[in-house]
């Protein structure tokens, strides 16, 4: 008998979970069929909601590149205007260096034919200098031949008139006898 018992008793016990089984099966298909229905409109509802999130994300990321551009549009525009800005003081300082050294040329040309014409007044008073000190040498050279010439003229005519006979009277007659 004892054979037996490990034979029935597990049959039973298959019976009885026969039983429960069949009538859980349906029950558990209902519920895996719910299951299955909220997975997939769990699955549904997420793909709705990763589709939204990817559609908003879309939307943000397109609405964040257009405030991007804007910035660097405005960026760009506020370079462009320092840059401008630049360049126009660039521009004044260079004009105003252009018209300083033109300018300075100017005064300098001015300067340079002021010193021409002061070196050409210098070189005239220089040689009007030398002229008149060549006519005073001339001069100092004409008296002097004017005297040297006065004197041979003096000389001759003393020479002569020391050689005529009125400048010698004949001698004095011999003193007359003494009387005694």
């Amino acid at each position: 008998m004892k054979k037996w018992i490990y034979l029935v008793f597990p049959g039973i016990m298959l019976g009885i979970f026969l039983i429960f089984f069949t009538a859980n099966n349906k029950e558990r298909q209902e519920r895996s069929r719910i299951q299955m229905e909220a997975k997939a409109k769990k699955e549904a509802d997420e793909k709705r909601a990763k589709e939204e999130a990817e559609r908003l994300a879309r939307e943000d990321a397109a609405r964040k590149q257009q405030e991007r551009d804007a910035e660097a549009k405005a960026k760009e525009d506020e370079r462009i205007a320092k840059q401008a800005k630049v360049d126009a003081e660039i521009k004044a300082d260079t004009d105003a260096a252009r018209a300083e050294t033109e300018r300075f040329a100017n005064e300098a040309k001015a300067l340079e034919a002021e010193l021409e014409r002061t070196r050409k007044e210098i070189d005239q008073q220089t040689r009007a200098t030398f002229d008149l000190a060549k006519q005073v040498e001339m001069a100092k050279v004409a008296r002097r031949n004017a005297e040297l010439e006065t004197q041979r003229m003096v000389e001759m005519i003393s020479h002569r008139a020391a050689q005529s006979l009125m400048a010698n009277p004949p001698p004095p007659p011999p003193p007359p006898p003494a009387r005694s």
